[in-house]
């Protein structure tokens, strides 16, 4: 909890008003001497490679770079966080007040998966929480709610790339993921390219980092209702600005996929990078291709 967050709970909860509270360094630095200093999550280092490692690294460089400088493009980081158990439950997080919990972990009330999108350049982010399991038909409608909302802001946006980790739901040879981001793509006339991280080292993946601030901002109170966890995502900061929140209810069906057939009819409409297939697929909604090869 950072000193300013504590201002802010002492005036919503507390009920002091702004004049009669010291100022945010003031705060920070009575906190400090009483030995109260916010640790952030860290990461161990990848140990695990595969092959195409640093060959996957190396066009994630330029791709990425290539869209952060086309005035036409717009780079994405996409992404879905552990499930959430919702409940009278100890997170494992510190508080500077006393907070109880449950001294049995039990059945939980609910629980939730936040999916985020995450736009780098621009630092946004918008969280996407659901109680259903993540699907690909989940991540693409969520694509989808979350493009609606921008799309006038963005109006000269024709390529749309995004980064992701190669999970089970939304790998490239995933049939029903391809084949909603190709009814996607037709649909709003746009270009789509993936641009997966290799496997053990999704950390870099930009939309990890701000899984770290979540855990920190939420992990010394009790998520004991799907409100109170929605409620802390709304009011944690990323660069300053507060993340777009939404809750979706919506149960997805698990195990929808194409035919082989219907699956080789569909790969005539991508194209994936010679030598890196799984990694690298471009998903145009005109005839013609925009990598160059």
């Amino acid at each position: 909890m950072s000193a300013a967050e504590v201002r802010r709970q002492l005036i919503g909860q507390k009920e002091y008003t702004d004049d009669e509270l010291p100022s945010r360094q003031t705060i920070n630095t009575k906190l400090r001497e009483l030995d109260y200093y916010p640790k952030s999550v860290v990461k161990s280092k990848p140990k695990k490679k595969i092959p195409e490692t640093d060959a996957i690294f190396e066009q994630l460089a330029e791709v990425n770079s290539d869209a952060d400088g086309a005035p036409d493009t717009l780079r994405l980081s996409i992404d879905a966080k552990a499930q959430v158990k919702i409940g009278p439950f100890s997170r494992g997080g510190k508080n500077r007040v006393t907070v109880e919990a449950s001294d049995h972990d039990f059945k939980p009330k609910a629980t939730v998966v936040p999916f985020g999108i995450f736009l780098p350049l621009l630092n946004e982010l918008s969280l996407y929480f659901t109680t259903s399991r993540i699907t690909s038909d989940f991540i693409v409608d969520v694509l989808e709610m979350w493009w609606k909302s921008v799309r006038e802001r963005f109006s000269h946006i024709k390529t749309l790339v995004i980064n992701a980790d190669n999970g089970p739901e939304n790998h490239s040879r995933r049939t029903q993921f391809i084949n909603r981001l190709v009814e996607f793509a037709y649909e709003y006339q746009i270009n789509i390219q993936l641009a997966y991280y290799p496997p053990y080292h999704s950390k870099y993946n930009p939309v990890e980092r701000c899984w770290g601030v979540l855990e920190n901002h939420w992990n010394g109170d009790v998520l004991d209702e799907i409100d109170t966890a929605l409620n802390f995502a709304k009011t944690m900061t990323w660069k300053g600005k507060h993340p777009v929140v939404k809750l979706l209810t919506q149960t997805y069906e698990t195990g929808v996929k194409l035919t082989a057939e219907e699956m080789q009819a569909l790969e005539t409409r991508i194209e994936r990078l010679p030598g890196l297939e799984k990694w690298f697929v471009n998903i145009p909604w005109s005839a013609e291709a925009v990598w160059d090869v």
